[in-house]
């Protein structure tokens, strides 16, 4: 109660005085003001469906994802492909993937009526990945997209796309773990005919650039500076993997202390992206927030200029692994994960069709996710109060591939019939569904889930209706336990009707509900079945 009343006493104010000055901040960098303070906003909770452009210069190789780490692991798959089409890392390393991405084929504008049109109803775009490489025209950091690489405002020009459409923005911010994570390009190859001789991190410097592509740029100031240097005398490449793995490749949080500067100049990078481009949504890739009190002072920071542009905190930051005490400041994403619950908080979780960053494998084997695994996540997570945000990975040069627009083409024809009724503006019912289908809970574990099966329901309240979304189309007649009369307490059905379809045959039972589908037609899946009866949207 004292969380809205206190949004209540802000947006008076704000009305009172017609105005909102630099004073009016209201945020202050620590827990209990950021959850006294903020709330999931209704767009985002209605949105349930975004979109993300997971693109930068790691996508210009096409050979997948933390490219401009692995290629300096040697015997790893990204520095085989490196060494076969690029050269060796001594000679050219990560900034020339960089000065190569010239993002020549891309159209911002026609991608964002694209994805509109699939159904997306937020966009987030990729600002800068742990490559720390700004993707804006960045006040803080000289390595930006403005000024070499494609010399375009990238973030900018999503930002100007997405708000055509009428759409929300997001940003997306990795460069936290630069730091650590670049460290395998002060390393070296133990073996072979250049064994010992450092990577180019290791040996550039400002002056060397001269009358170069980067003249003027210092490439420590890309490659974070030595934090974590390999020693001399690594024997193998399996010894050196395993170096990097324990010294610099974990997942580190808040062990930055070895560069005190790194951090904040993050916090002005990150306040610099906030400023300059307004987004709706921001998503940091760190468990919990990045560098402990610098990161409460960028949301703060992000808070109180929202407040500003709209009168109230109405964004949303995303995180990982939040406590339910945090989720009450901001949102909790799981990375390539499901939730076995339905969770009391809104949140988020994101995945890929393919590889984070373009692989062109996924296209040539054919083996991205298909439509319909994207719809059964889709109706799975909004059941349990969640959206998802899918990233359909982009071509170095910035287009989709034609096998990534069957995808899109798929979901959009399920959305088109489906979306309004069953998803966008839903909530949860009472229970999510039922089925046997175990699900992982938890971060990167969604290779762990089995498929999903006929007798797997999921459920969504809507304009005044239970949508029953059955994800996998039934051969034979459907026993829903969930749904009989002994489960609702004596409720009645009175109505079923195939979203799209017309009446079903079906019978509510004393254990279950009966239902007979019609075969599905080319191309249907994930079938929605619309119920309607009295209470039976507010049983609890």
């Amino acid at each position: 109660m004292w969380k809205i009343g206190r949004r209540d006493l802000i947006a008076g104010a704000i009305a009172m005085s017609g105005t909102v000055s630099a004073h009016a901040a209201t945020f202050k960098p620590n827990w209990s003001s950021l959850v006294a303070g903020w709330d999931t906003p209704e767009w985002f909770r209605d949105a349930k469906f975004g979109i993300w452009a997971h693109w930068g210069p790691q996508c210009q190789p096409e050979a997948g994802d933390w490219y401009g780490r692995l290629m300096y692991v040697p015997g790893s798959p990204a520095y085989k492909h490196h060494v076969a089409n690029y050269g060796h890392p001594a000679d050219t390393g990560f900034m020339d993937i960089i000065g190569k991405w010239k993002a020549q084929a891309w159209d911002p504008a026609a991608l964002l009526r694209r994805y509109k049109q699939v159904g997306a109803k937020y966009f987030m775009a990729m600002a800068g990945h742990h490559d720390n490489f700004d993707l804006y025209d960045s006040a803080h950091h000289a390595w930006n997209a403005t000024r070499v690489g494609p010399k375009r405002d990238i973030v900018g020009g999503w930002e100007k796309a997405t708000r055509a459409e009428g759409l929300p923005f997001g940003v997306s911010n990795h460069i936290s773990h630069a730091w650590h994570w670049y460290q395998t390009g002060y390393g070296y190859d133990p073996e072979g005919a250049r064994a010992g001789e450092r990577y180019d991190a290791f040996k550039l410097r400002r002056e060397q650039g001269h009358g170069k592509w980067w003249d003027g740029l210092d490439p420590q100031d890309l490659y974070t500076g030595p934090s974590f240097v390999a020693p001399d005398g690594i024997a193998s490449n399996a010894s050196m993997e395993a170096w990097h793995e324990v010294h610099d490749g974990r997942w580190l949080e808040h062990a930055a202390s070895r560069n005190p500067a790194f951090i904040q100049k993050w916090l002005l990078r990150q306040n610099d992206l906030v400023d300059k481009y307004r987004p709706d949504m921001i998503y940091f890739d760190d468990t919990r927030i990045p560098f402990g009190t610098v990161g409460l002072e960028a949301i703060a920071h992000y808070y109180n200029r929202a407040i500003e542009w709209h009168g109230s905190p109405n964004v949303v930051l995303t995180s990982k692994l939040l406590t339910d005490y945090m989720q009450g400041g901001l949102m909790n994403d799981v990375e390539r994960g499901f939730s076995p619950v339905m969770r009391a908080q809104p949140w988020q979780t994101c995945t890929c069709i393919g590889d984070w960053h373009y692989n062109r494998a996924r296209y040539d084997h054919k083996y991205y996710v298909p439509a319909q695994k994207v719809i059964q996540r889709l109706c799975d997570i909004v059941s349990k109060n969640g959206n998802l945000l899918l990233s359909v990975p982009l071509r170095g040069e910035g287009t989709l591939d034609s096998e990534e627009e069957k995808i899109l083409d798929g979901i959009a024809a399920w959305l088109r019939i489906n979306g309004d009724a069953a998803i966008f503006g839903s909530r949860p019912w009472r229970i999510f569904g039922e089925g046997p289908t175990d699900l992982p809970g938890g971060k990167m574990e969604e290779d762990k889930a089995s498929d999903f099966t006929q007798q797997d329901v999921r459920y969504t309240v809507n304009k005044g209706a239970l949508y029953t979304v059955l994800m996998l189309w039934p051969k034979s007649t459907l026993r829903i336990a969930s749904l009989g009369r002994r489960a609702l307490g004596g409720a009645l059905i009175a109505k079923a009707e195939l979203v799209g379809g017309g009446n079903l045959s079906w019978k509510q039972e004393e254990d279950a509900l009966v239902l007979t589908l019609p075969p599905a037609k080319p191309g249907q899946m994930v079938p929605v079945v619309r119920l309607r009866g009295e209470g039976l949207t507010s049983l609890a």
